[in-house]
């Protein structure tokens, strides 16, 4: 490729240095210059080297050779060292070389230490140094000569332990170039004559062969450098720019002109080249420091600095004056002209260069360049957005988006979407938003647009691989479009894979209206799944499915619950509504496991046969059921709302399991107590009948565990007395059987009810008193059973006589003749009670004085005692006897008594102190000594106890016969040891 069709930049900004001592850089006495190590340094004519620093003063000048040594025509500073190599030459001696370490100065002179000093050997032909080149261990130097011979230096020159020279390439060409290069187990050797270009391997494998030439064509001096970026050797000629690898000739690139010399600087490579001149007397290989003829200086120069790699020219410039020599250091590139100016060539910014690539619409360069420079990501994916924003422009939509795509991890979306919203660009902004997707990059208004254009170019096939698709979109968002294009089988695919249960559920019954569909997916799902959607939408299922939807509730209340495992058989997809397109070609790969083999809107009247045709597809029977956690019966009681018959299956089949708990029990017998009577309601005739005889067996049977008050309340709802009756009769609510008939003013209710609970619930003739004389027309139906009802009030003492009255006269419907024989009675049997009160207390009144004079007689008169026999063994008494104050005399030793003096002592049974314990009792009247004092024990502790008062005062019909004979038990009294 030619240069000529290179874009030219002008990448360098270009000054002259302003030098402290100009005369350093004087042609005439200057041979050589290297840098290296941010130091300068110069040969000179006398052997002498100059060390400047970056502000080019000089540091250090020091004699190297003896000026009848020569000059130092070549010199090598080693990178990241301090060592300096120099060549001095004076033909026809033999060039010497050394080894200097700047870093060790000797005390003596303050020279740098020289390590080592070599003469290198050519045969003693006195032929100038031409090519110098040396590895940066310096194990191994390269020395050329005019004569066309290369002498190679091996050994340790840094410790000065001994060096091997061999001339390993002799040729009859001048030697224009000597270069290493260095590969893992080889070193190469890169020879150029003003004739060849050839390969000499010395050290490796393959050393020791001859030099292997790599192109029939040479170069001049100066003009072959090593470039250590490609690892390639790089050879200028007059015509083109060439390189050279390991396996020979590389690319080359058409450069017209002469070439003075090369060399490489970072990713560049720079040359200089002097326009043809008509002087035939040049040197056309020999050209070395010094040795250009005085015409030269009236010449012009070129100087390029070129990027091989990506084809561009970063600078250019013509000179006025010859170029001397280029060197680079510090950051910068050095140029010095044979008349000792100095030019530095600093490199422009990445930003200004890529400032310079975009103002000149070069973008494809811009976006290589960066690439070359390892600029990270988001820089290069500007260049590349302003690339897209140019072609853009310049209306190349589709390329512009190709640019966009590129650069999509670091542009803002909208600012490429707003570009294509155009109806015409549709299609480049689908491309934007699926890459979007697919670099997970996409928001929720992304997905509904992209989706958006899918339904407008109505795009089905797109549309299904979007879904099948693996990007991260945002699945409300398609799910949410899919429905409102009326795209409901996507939908319903989309949250299929998706694990989405509750969504494919809420499109198949709320979008498609396919509920037997939506059952038989419900019906697949595992037990936890399956028990939330199937309680959201139990009622429209139970709607449009009664009989299935009863089913599953069956098996899942029930614990029974079986998975469907069929296959599902695919139907013909009828065009949807909305949307508008089929699904031909997805639902050849779409699982749903909820489709079945006709499809057709789930009605009641359908149910029977859907029904039989599910059979073959549930679970088989000798399958166990799922393992879950049964829910109460009681959750699912509110769905069947509206749905009486299909309750009363569902609770019947629940109550037929085993092992229910107390509770459920209870809830289900009371909700199917009620759906019996609420069905009863709206029947007529024997069908009404026999919901009824259904509610009546549940309330008689003792078994079945219904609240009463429940009971009562449902009956009374329903108004169904029969089952208040049998739950108050069964509970033992006799009075509030009796008073639902008062409170309905049922008087023969409450008559019967009187008769038939009146002898076990005395309560309710008060009651019943209270009723009949309640109203006058009351009273009129009550007849003569209010005077049955004083009877028994009178016999049972029931009611006291005043209550009575004040019973009668509250209702004010009552006369006087209606309790006359009453009071009659009442009166009579009272005067009767009186007198017998009267007598019974005149006995006590005279049994009580005679006790009293019989105590103070034996208290106060002595006691005669007549009798002559033993009360124990009827023999006559003899001494010693014994004789009690009740009137019997004992002998001593019927008794037991050893001494019948204390005899006197003991004291009768009629004393007052009963609680001293007698030393002797009399035999005969112990018994009722005993009897005696244990009543009056007893007397004494119930004497504190006056909660059996109080009890007792509350059971007796007569508290004041209660009062008195409490009384006479010692109740009363102050404490409980007086008498």
């Amino acid at each position: 490729m030619a240069l000529t069709s290179w874009k030219v930049f002008n990448f360098f900004d270009v000054s002259e240095v302003t030098l402290p001592d100009a005369s350093l850089f004087d042609t005439t006495s200057l041979s050589s210059i290297t840098s290296g190590s941010e130091s300068l340094f110069l040969g000179t004519q006398d052997g002498r080297v100059h060390i400047l620093s970056s502000s080019f003063k000089l540091v250090r000048t020091f004699t190297a050779y003896e000026a009848d040594l020569g000059a130092i025509n070549h010199m090598r500073q080693i990178e990241g060292t301090a060592l300096l190599v120099t060549i001095a030459e004076n033909l026809p001696a033999e060039p010497l070389l050394k080894v200097w370490a700047l870093d060790k100065i000797e005390k003596k002179t303050g020279v740098p230490q020289c390590l080592s000093s070599i003469h290198i050997q050519n045969g003693r032909r006195p032929f100038p140094i031409s090519a110098f080149a040396a590895l940066d261990d310096l194990s191994q130097l390269a020395i050329g000569f005019g004569n066309g011979a290369v002498t190679v230096v091996r050994g340790d020159l840094i410790h000065d332990r001994g060096a091997k020279q061999r001339t390993v390439f002799e040729s009859e060409e001048p030697i224009t170039g000597v270069e290493f290069r260095e590969g893992t187990s080889t070193t190469v050797l890169y020879l150029a004559t003003t004739g060849r270009i050839l390969t000499l391997t010395i050290s490796g494998k393959g050393q020791g062969q001859p030099a292997r030439p790599l192109e029939d064509m040479g170069c001049g001096v100066d003009c072959m450098t090593f470039d250590r970026e490609s690892r390639e050797i790089v050879v200028v000629r007059d015509d083109r720019v060439y390189y050279y690898g390991m396996n020979g000739r590389g690319p080359s690139y058409a450069y017209e002109g002469p070439k003075q010399l090369v060399r490489t600087f970072r990713q560049y490579i720079t040359i200089a080249s002097s326009p043809q001149t008509s002087s035939k007397n040049k040197s056309t290989g020999m050209r070395f420091f010094g040795g250009r003829q005085a015409d030269d200086i009236f010449t012009t120069s070129t100087f390029a600095i070129l990027d091989m790699d990506l084809q561009y020219v970063a600078h250019t410039e013509s000179l006025t004056s010859q170029i001397k020599t280029v060197f680079s250091e510090w950051g910068d590139l050095f140029l010095l002209t044979i008349d000792g100016k100095l030019f530095r060539y600093h490199e422009k910014s990445l930003r200004e260069k890529l400032e310079i690539f975009t103002q000149r619409n070069l973008y494809v360069l811009a976006i290589h360049f960066a690439q070359k420079a390892k600029l990270d990501v988001s820089q290069r994916n500007i260049i590349l957005r302003k690339y897209g924003d140019h072609l853009y422009q310049k209306g190349d939509y589709d390329t512009a988006m190709q640019q966009y795509l590129k650069a999509i991890d670091n542009t803002e979306p909208s600012q490429v979407i707003r570009k294509f919203l155009d109806t015409q660009r549709i299609h480049n902004l689908i491309e934007y938003l699926e890459e979007l997707h697919e670099h997970d990059r996409a928001t929720v208004d992304h997905t509904t647009l992209l989706l958006n254009c899918y339904a407008k170019l109505k795009d089905t096939a797109k549309l299904e691989a979007f879904i099948n698709s693996g990007y991260n979109f945002d699945f409300d968002t398609a799910i949410q479009m899919c429905r409102q294009g009326g795209y409901h089988d996507q939908a319903v695919f989309l949250a299929r894979k998706h694990a989405e249960h509750e969504i494919v559920v809420d499109v198949l019954i709320e979008d498609s209206k396919k509920y037997d569909e939506a059952l038989d997916y419900i019906w697949r799902l595992e037990p936890d799944l399956a028990y939330p959607n199937l309680m959201k939408y139990a009622r429209v299922l139970l709607e449009h499915c009664p009989k299935d939807a009863t089913q599953i509730f069956i098996d899942y209340y029930t614990g029974q619950y079986h998975l469907k495992k069929d296959q599902p058989l695919l139907a013909t997809t009828t065009p949807q509504t909305g949307g508008g397109i089929g699904l031909a070609n997805i639902t050849s790969y779409i699982p749903l496991a909820y489709r079945q083999g006709h499809s057709t809107p789930a009605t009641t009247g359908n149910q029977s046969s859907q029904g039989e045709g599910n059979e073959d597809s549930e679970a088989a029977p000798s399958e166990p059921p799922l393992e879950y956690n049964v829910p109460k019966p009681r959750t699912a009681f509110s769905n069947f709302v509206d749905h009486p018959s299909e309750f009363i299956v569902f609770l019947e089949a629940c109550l037929k399991q085993e092992h229910i708990e107390e509770t459920d029990r209870i809830d289900l017998y009371t909700a199917l107590f009620e759906m019996y009577l609420e069905t009863a309601s709206h029947e007529t005739g024997p069908e009404k009948r026999g919901w009824e005889d259904k509610a009546r067996a549940l309330i008689n049977s003792k078994t079945i565990p219904i609240d009463t008050s429940n009971v009562l309340l449902l009956s009374h709802l329903s108004s169904y007395e029969d089952g208040t009756i049998l739950v108050r009769e069964r509970e033992g609510l006799r009075f509030d059987i009796f008073r639902s008939y008062t409170s309905a003013q049922d008087t023969a209710g409450a008559i019967k009810a009187l008769r038939k609970y009146g002898p076990e619930e005395p309560a309710l003739y008060p009651a019943a008193l209270t009723y009949f004389t309640s109203s006058e027309k009351i009273l009129q139906e009550a007849g003569s059973e209010v005077e049955a009802v004083l009877k028994k009030i009178d016999t049972d003492g029931l009611m006291a006589p005043l209550q009575v009255i004040q019973t009668l006269s509250a209702g004010g419907v009552a006369k006087m003749g209606l309790i006359k024989r009453y009071l009659s009675d009442t009166i009579e049997r009272e005067r009767k009670e009186i007198e017998n009160n009267r007598q019974i207390a005149m006995t006590y009144r005279i049994s009580t004085a005679t006790k009293r004079e019989e105590l103070s007689s034996l208290a106060s008169k002595p006691a005669v005692f007549n009798s002559r026999r033993c009360a124990s063994c009827g023999r006559s008494l003899d001494l010693p006897a014994v004789h009690f104050l009740c009137k019997h005399s004992f002998h001593q030793r019927c008794l037991n008594t050893p001494t019948p003096s204390r005899s006197r002592n003991v004291p009768s049974v009629d004393r007052d102190d009963l609680d001293v314990e007698p030393e002797l009792q009399c035999p005969i009247c112990e018994k009722e000594n005993e009897t005696l004092k244990t009543i009056r024990r007893t007397q004494k502790e119930h004497a504190g106890r006056h909660e059996l008062f109080v009890d007792a005062l509350g059971r007796s019909r007569d508290g004041l016969a209660t009062v008195s004979e409490f009384f006479g038990r010692g109740v009363m009294e102050g404490g409980a040891g007086s008498d």
